[in-house]
Order: C-alpha cells, then sequence, then structure tokens
C-alpha cells in the first residue's frame, strides 16, 4: 500500500485508453506510409475520383464528424447503409474490393484518432441519416463512447449483423468497458479481417 503523500495515483483506464490509441495511430501511420501512398495511387490509377473519401459520421454524444476512409466505391455512390447498400448494382471499385476484403480502405481513420474524433476500439460510428440506430444507441448510452475503428461487434459479425444486434453488442461493450477488453478485442479483429467474414 502506498504511502500518505508519496504522490501515487491510480491512472485512469480511459487516459490510458487515449494513450494507447495515440501512440498505436503514430507507429502505425510511420511503418505503413509508403503503403499507403501506394493504396492511394493504386486507387487513382483504377478509378476516377480522389483516393480519400470523407463521410459525415455520428460520433461521441451524437456530434457530427466527417470520417476518412480510402475510396472504394465509384464517385456518386448514394450516402446508405451496407443493408442498404446490398440492394443496389455493386457500386465497389476494383481495387475497393480488395481494400473492403482486407478492411485496408479503414486506415485513414487513424487521423480520426489522432484528431480525437475515434478510438481504435468502440462503436462504429453510425451515418448522419442512420437516425433510427442513433435513437436506439443513444437510448441505452453508447453515445458517451468514442466511436472505433473496430468494436464487439466487428468480431461478432462485423456488416452481416442486424441494427438491433449491434446495439446490443454495441451496449454490452460498454457495460463491460476494460482497457485489457480492448486489446482483446484488437487481436481478435485480425482474426475477422483474414477471414473476410462479415465483409462487404
Amino acid at each position: 500500500m502506498p504511502l500518505k503523500g508519496s504522490g501515487y495515483r491510480k491512472i485512469d483506464p480511459m487516459f490510458l485508453k487515449r494513450i494507447t490509441d495515440v501512440a498505436i495511430s503514430l507507429a502505425v501511420l510511420a511503418c505503413a506510409g509508403v503503403g499507403l501512398l501506394l493504396i492511394a495511387a493504386w486507387i487513382k490509377l483504377d478509378s476516377k475520383g480522389p483516393a480519400l473519401f470523407k463521410q459525415k459520421r455520428v460520433g461521441i454524444d451524437g456530434e457530427f464528424f466527417e470520417i476518412y476512409k480510402f475510396r472504394t466505391m465509384n464517385i456518386g455512390t448514394p450516402n446508405v447503409s451496407t443493408e442498404e447498400m446490398l440492394k443496389l448494382p455493386s457500386p465497389v471499385t476494383r481495387a475497393g474490393y480488395w481494400l473492403r476484403k482486407f478492411s485496408l480502405d479503414e486506415l485513414p481513420q487513424l487521423f480520426n484518432v489522432l484528431k480525437g474524433e475515434m478510438s481504435l476500439v468502440g462503436p462504429r460510428p453510425a451515418l448522419y441519416n442512420q437516425t433510427e440506430l442513433t435513437d436506439k444507441r443513444q437510448a441505452v448510452g453508447v453515445l458517451k463512447f468514442p466511436p472505433g475503428i473496430t468494436g464487439w461487434a466487428q468480431i461478432n459479425g462485423r456488416d452481416e449483423l442486424p441494427d438491433d444486434v449491434k446495439v446490443e453488442a454495441d451496449k454490452w461493450y460498454c457495460d463491460h468497458w476494460s482497457y485489457l477488453l480492448d486489446w482483446k478485442i484488437i487481436f481478435a479483429t485480425f482474426g475477422a479481417v483474414l477471414s473476410k467474414r462479415g465483409a462487404f
């Protein structure tokens, strides 16, 4: 037991989460810098339009922010959920098919993490027009947590899960959150990505 007045303070787990977010994001961006440039060049050569794609999403406390992704669809594709997108003729480009299969299109979100708009792990941010999903998340307290690049729902089905199941999974994560749980999800994400389960 530390002596009174020793200056010992327990580290806030959420502060530790933020420090980890920044450290890992900087490390990945530094190591993968050339790879990111090659991906951007591949996208530009494969189809017309910018390499990066920005989209309005719902962040912490319901505040909107612009998420960054590598563009995987043709210009003019409507902003709808994956569930609605599956009903349309595939707008995914040739490069985008492979980027989405291995979730490489998500890498630019590391900049969102550095800006404090996202975390490495958390509920995936809903589209600005997914009001029903946002209302359900608001009702169970999910929006109090920063949105993540990966999350509990993503390692348990990804895009194939219906909204009610996603909300239930997000609530479970928020209710049981711990620093170690985040690491468990990060390691499990690699398995989900390699299996390409639930990816569109």
